[in-house]
Order: structure tokens, then sequence, then C-alpha cells
């Protein structure tokens, strides 16, 4: 919501520094909404005001020892200028104190403002008054709250305010916020607080678990009836981790809940503050000297390598389902003959699948679709049986914004087309965030967390995930001579464990691939434009077409058609590789479809989104709802795709709705495919269906009778121009 207040914040900033030119930037937007790029302009404008004259977003030490040596404090009797004066008042109003007027005055209601701004800090007893000192103006100039925001824990934020308090005068100790949330900066805070109990100096103390702050900790373990600041510490740590007990001394609540903590992450229950236990509170590694019964590398299990794993503890391998590079990593890839050896050892293998997910624009709703698609295949050929959980790979630290825009979406594409095409089940392998959030929207049974990023924004101030089966903790290398093997060290939960018994693997030879659009894309397009027009189809325009409803309601050209069914070529050859037939019989009822839209369907399917008629043939492939039930059963009851009886009764417009989406739509022209083969009496479609046996399912796409026939021998032209050119991609 727009703050009438900083649009005036917004508005001083560009009239007094000529429209941000004076500060290096862009004229603000005056919209009256606080962020970063306001908060940063204020930031210029402050160093502007200080004769900095290296101006930058950043609030560093050189704008923070600035203010200390010139000023030591900020107040009426120090303020340099009306200007210098404005800034403060601005940044107070964009953090939602009354800045009083924006008048260029230190007057009483800048200064209730910063007493209160010092108060919601915590830090009213290091800092009592109205002067603003240096760290309390860099955490003015930033997007940090200090009051319980949305979601946020009261007790948390009394946790923020009192290690503020307590270390604040502290060299590297910098005021965080105060929101109720755990988070990055408070994890880092509480590594500089343990260090400084510990008896560590200024520029000795960096918030870095290393060996000091280890060594430190072994030495220092609370118990039921500890008090004092190493009591409060644990307690607040525990806290952090979502732990239940009160802050404050170790008390018999506090040892249950311990004991609780310690079981969930598989320590040895003691109900003690011991080493380890701090170490899993504090970082999301952990003591990386703990035992590991579980491991994953990208490295083959030779009959050698498996004995040196197993006479180390290791039950369970994580292993790859397929390495897209056939030059990198040679070994991360299943390997001939691996499983077997694996079973033959006594141990367990979990499969995962990673191909690249190491940015977030690799992450889509269709590319889930196409990995799960992927990982299934994979997966049967190595002979993993159904009941699997294969983990889907997050191998960078994601933003929580990214998650939510591109990751999820990705793993709802992952979990449906797992769940409708498979007996497997879904985990997930990344940053704690990543694997919580993912168990939350409810698309993982299980996760296996990458706890050695310990920097990663995603596992710093994250608990472990609630569903968590394998934590990997550390990179070790067992064993020695031919057995010697480098691998990620894991803890396992219980919750997952792996297979131990393998089918004989599955491979079916001359599938369809993607079209190798570089090749043939442009002669392709060619050879379907001069089919379609051989029969009467124009490149626009026809079937009741006039010129001004083509450009008005958006009919579709073959080009456009073509264009279309190509952006979704993973998903045709997807489909085909699971259903061992060929892509051109789905594709061509497509592209006719879509080519063939016309005014009439388009009404159709406004009077349906009205409520004037109940369902109409809809989306990519003109399907009616009522048909793609009854081909769903079909699949459901031969043990094609798995899911719940849909009914012509009450799911017609939720289905209908459904193959608004592309996706959707297509896969159930694949369905419709292999039910019109049954209505015909005819096989199951395959790779080797004959000419006569494809004309006759296309003609089935369209119904029964002449019109139909007609539809099926046109059709059948189309089909063969696609299936020419995919396969050329095949013999490639």
């Amino acid at each position: 919501m727009a703050d009438e207040m900083v649009r005036h914040a917004q508005r001083f900033v560009n009239t007094t520094y000529g429209n941000g030119a004076a500060l290096g930037i862009s004229k603000l937007d005056e919209n009256g909404i606080t962020g970063w790029t306001t908060m940063q302009a204020l930031t210029r404008a402050l160093q502007y005001e200080m004769g900095i004259t290296s101006l930058s977003d950043s609030f560093g030490p050189t704008t923070l020892s600035t203010i200390g040596a010139k000023y030591g404090k900020l107040d009426e009797t120090t303020i340099p200028s009306a200007n210098f004066c404005r800034v403060i008042q601005s940044a107070l109003y964009c953090k939602g104190y009354d800045g009083g007027e924006i008048d260029g005055t230190y007057n009483s209601r800048v200064k209730a403002a910063v007493e209160k701004l010092n108060q919601n800090m915590g830090l009213s007893v290091t800092y009592p008054g109205s002067s603003l000192w240096p760290k309390v103006v860099k955490g003015l100039f930033n997007m940090d709250a200090y009051v319980t925001v949305s979601g946020g824990s009261d007790t948390i934020r009394s946790i923020q305010q009192w290690l503020n308090g307590r270390y604040v005068l502290r060299k590297d100790f910098y005021v965080i916020p105060c929101d109720g949330h755990h988070s990055r900066d408070v994890a880092k805070s509480m590594l500089f607080a343990i260090q400084y109990e510990l008896g560590m100096a200024d520029g000795t103390a960096n918030g870095v678990f290393g060996p000091g702050t280890q060594t430190g900790l072994k030495s220092r373990t609370v118990s039921a009836g500890t008090t004092g600041t190493w009591a409060q510490l644990f307690t607040a740590a525990m806290i952090l981790n979502k732990r239940n007990v009160t802050f404050g001394s170790f008390t018999a609540e506090v040892k249950a809940g311990v004991e609780s903590f310690q079981s969930f992450v598989k320590l040895p229950v003691t109900g003690v503050g011991d080493f380890p236990t701090w170490a899993s509170l504090l970082v999301s590694y952990g003591d990386q000297t703990r035992t590991g019964t579980a491991c994953d590398g990208v490295t083959m299990i030779t009959p050698a390598r498996a004995q040196a794993l197993k006479a180390s503890g290791y039950k369970y391998i994580g292993r790859y389902l397929y390495n897209p590079s056939s030059t990198s990593l040679p070994e991360k890839q299943i390997q001939p003959g691996e499983l077997a050896t694996i079973k033959e050892a006594g141990l367990r293998c979990f499969p995962i699948f990673q191909t690249w997910s190491r940015s977030a624009d690799y992450f889509s709703y269709n590319q889930g679709t196409s990995d799960a698609f992927k990982a299934i295949e994979w997966a049967q050929y190595h002979g993993f049986k159904p009941g699997t959980i294969i983990y889907f790979a997050v191998d960078y630290d994601a933003m929580d914004g990214e998650v939510t825009q591109y990751i999820v979406p990705h793993f709802r594409g992952v979990m449906r087309t797992i769940g409708e095409n498979s007996g497997y089940g879904v985990g997930v392998y990344g940053p704690r965030n990543v694997c919580q959030r993912i168990a939350d929207a409810g698309y993982s049974a299980t996760s296996m967390v990458s706890d050695m990023s310990s920097g990663f924004s995603g596992n710093l101030g994250y608990p472990m995930p609630t569903n968590w089966a394998f934590d990997q903790i550390a990179t070790v290398t067992v064993g020695s001579g031919s057995g010697a093997v480098e691998i990620d060290k894991n803890v396992a939960s219980g919750r997952d464990t792996g297979q131990g018994d393998f089918n004989a693997g599955s491979y079916t030879n001359d599938l369809d691939v993607d079209l190798n659009k570089t090749a043939y894309r442009t002669p392709m397009l060619t050879d379907v434009q001069n089919y379609l027009t051989s029969i009467g189809v124009p490149e626009t325009g026809g079937d009741g077409w006039t010129d001004k409803d083509w450009a008005t309601l958006g009919g579709i050209s073959t080009t456009k058609a073509y264009d279309l069914v190509l952006s979704a070529d993973w998903l045709f050859t997807s489909l085909a590789r699971q259903l061992k037939l060929r892509k051109a019989l789905v594709q061509a009822p497509v592209m006719w479809e879509l080519r063939k839209l016309n005014p009439l369907d388009v009404a159709a399917d406004e009077a349906v989104k009205a409520g004037l008629r109940g369902d109409c043939s809809t989306g990519w492939g003109q399907i009616f709802a009522w048909v793609t039930i009854d081909a769903r059963n079909y699949c459901l009851q031969q043990g094609v795709i798995n899911g719940t009886p849909l009914s012509k009764t009450t799911d017609v417009r939720a289905v209908w709705d459904d193959l608004q989406d592309p996706t959707y739509n297509i896969r159930s022209v694949a369905y419709l495919t292999l039910y019109n083969a049954y209505q015909l009496g005819a096989a199951r479609p395959s790779l080797t269906t004959s000419p006569a046996e494809t004309q006759a399912l296309l003609a089935r796409y369209n119904g029964t009778g002449d019109a139909a026939a007609q539809y099926g021998r046109e059709l059948l032209g189309l089909y063969n121009v696609l299936e020419n050119y995919n396969k050329l991609s095949r013999s490639k």
C-alpha cells in the first residue's frame, strides 16, 4: 500500500538531487512504496551529504566509519545540515516511523521515532535517549524490519533483540532484524555470539563455524539446571530451529525438547546440549565426524568399492539415473551391472535425477514434466521397481521468491507426471528451504538435503525439513587401493531405505527422439504447407473464416499451428516414448485441429464458459470433456496411467477446464489414441502400426462415418510428412 510520506521522501530525493543525477541514479518512481531502490537512493544521499565522493548503494564500512569519525552520533546537536536531516527523516518514514514532516529539523517527533527505533532494535539500554549511533543508522538504511511481521514469532523477535542489545558494541556485530523470523543474518549473528562468549577478540570472531569455534563448544555442554548466557544461547538456537522451548534457562522442558530434536536429526538421545547437538543447531552440516549410513557419489560402485563401503558402515547408496554429458564425470550415471553389484553386496540404492538444474531459469512446469518422463524411462531402463523414490535435484542456492515462481511449479509437473505415468515416488534433493517448501506443497514424499552447502541462503536460518530422508554432511574417501571411492557422506533418517532388488531393466529400440529442429524445422514446415495446400487447406483462412473474423478472433495459420506443435515437441516425444508409439500419431490430429479452428469453435468455447452449454470440443486437440473422461478411464482400467476414475456426471466441467492447458490436452490426445484402438477392436498402437491401422486410428479421432473416413485419409498424409522428419531425427 502506498504511503504519502514515503512519496514525499521520494519526491525530496528527486527535487534535491536533480532527479537522481547528483547521486548517479535514475529518477525515483514517486509511488509511495518503500523498496530497495528508495533505500539505496537514500543511502547515496546520506553519503553525498557527508562528502563521500564515491557513492554506493551499500551502507558499507566507509559510510559507517565516516559517521563515527565526523559526528560520533547523530542528533540535534550534530546533524550538519537541513538536507542531511531530511535524509534521516525520509529513512524513518520508509521504515514506518514518524519522521517529522521532512522539514530538516531534528524535532521532538524525530526524537520520539529514534527512541522507538532503538527500543524495537533491542538497544534502549545500550543506546538510551534519542541519538542515532552509527550501527543504528546502518540498520535504518536497509529493508530489515524491527517489529514482528506476518508469520513471525514474538519469541524469535525477543531473541533477536537480546542479541542486538548484548553484542552491538562488538566491532563486527551489526544490528540484525527483529522481525520474528529466523534468517541468514540471524544465523550468522548466533555464531558471532558463540565466538564472543568463547572469548574470541574482535577481528578473530568471524561468524564462521571453524576449528576454534568447534573446539570451544566441545567444552560448553549445557544440561538440566544450566543458567546464564550459555543456556540462553542454547535455548535460542533451539527456538530458531522451531523447537517449542522457553528462552532462558535449561529446564526440564528444554531437556525434553533436546531429546526430541536429537531423535529427529538422528543424534544419540542424551537430553544434553553436547557438541553434536550444538553443531546441528548452529550449522546445516552439523558435526561432520558423525557416522553416516548413506552416501551418494559420481563414481561407479565396483565389487571392491561396495565391500569398502559396507565395511565402513554404509547401507544406502545414491546414484544418478542419467548423465546428459558424454565427457564430464563418465561414471556419474549408473553403469551396466552396477546395481547387481550393489545388491550382491547387501547394499541398497536410491536414484537421483539431474540434468542441469543449477539456475532458476531451468525450472518450470513443462521442464518438470519433461524431467519426470525422462526419469521414469531411465528408472525403468536400470530396473528400479515401482515404489522407488526418485530424487529430483535443485542444485543451486534458490532464493525463496525463486522457489515460489519456478521450483514449486516445476515439482508440480514432476509430481503430476510421476503420479500419472508410473509407480514411482517423488523426492527432492536440494537446500533445506527448497525441500520444506516442496514438501509443504505436497509434491515430495521425502527429501535429500544438500546440507554441505552451509552458506546457501536456503540452508542458513532454516531448520531440517520435516520429511528428510538423507542429510548430506561431508565429502570423504572410503577404502583404499581398488576399493577407494570418494563419496558424500549422508546421515539417514529411515524414511527411505532405497531399493535392494531390481528388475532386469528394459529398453526399447527405435523410440522417437526430439526433432532435430536445426536441420529439419524449415523443410518440414515447407512440406506440411505443401501437403495441406494440396488438399485445400491454405496457409490462412478457410473453414468459414472471413478476413474480419480471422483478424479479430485469432485464426491459426499453418505456420502458427506448426510452431505450436514444435513448441511442445518435448511432450509429444515424452508421451510417444512412454506409450511406445509413434509421436506423429499424436502430433497429426493436434496440428490439424489447431489449423482448422473456426469461428464456431470459438463461439462454442465462449458458450461453455458462460454456462450456456455443458461441453464442447476444446483446446489444442479439440477434444470433448466427455470423450476425455472415457479415454482416461479406459487407460486407468488398463494400467496405462494412474489416478481416480472420472465421472461424466460430475467432472465434465472440471475436465473441460483442464483441457485448456495444452499439456493436459496433448496428454489426453495420446490417451484417446489408445482408447480409439480399443473402440475399433484393433491392437494397441505401437512402433510398427501399419499405415492402414494408422489411418483407421486417425479417422476414429473424428468419430465414425464418411466424414471420419475422409478425416483419416487427410490426416494420414499429414502423419506421413511428420513421421518422415521424426524418422530422420531418430536416425541421427
